[in-house]
């Protein structure tokens, strides 16, 4: 039993580093169209040193990949690129940056 877990589990982790984690205009995203993502975060810049996160969505074929985490990760590594905080909206993304010590950094105060 335990084994077959391990293979489950491997074989999510495997395909989560198959997809592309895309930037597009206020959002990072997966998927072959921008408008129809399979996975997203959308985000609005806001004045000259904040973002807010506003919405995170993974379709159901993507769910407990951890998806919507390396969605929150290139969001963080833009806002420190950008010199800018996130103001989360989104309460998957309020919890994610207040949780992991490491975010704290560019979380909104």
């Amino acid at each position: 039993m335990r084994n077959g877990y391990n293979k489950r589990w491997r074989k999510k982790q495997e395909e989560s580093f198959m997809h592309e984690i895309k930037k597009g205009e206020n959002k990072f995203y997966i998927g072959e169209d921008i408008k129809e993502p399979i996975a997203e975060l959308t985000f609005i810049e806001s004045g000259k040193n904040r973002i807010v996160a506003d919405h995170t969505y993974v379709s159901n074929e993507l769910r407990g990949q951890g998806i919507a985490g390396q969605l929150v990760e290139h969001l963080v590594q833009y806002a420190r690129e950008k010199g800018k905080v996130i103001l989360p909206e989104c309460p998957y993304v309020e919890r994610k940056l207040k949780e992991n010590l490491d975010y704290h950094d560019v979380l909104a105060k």
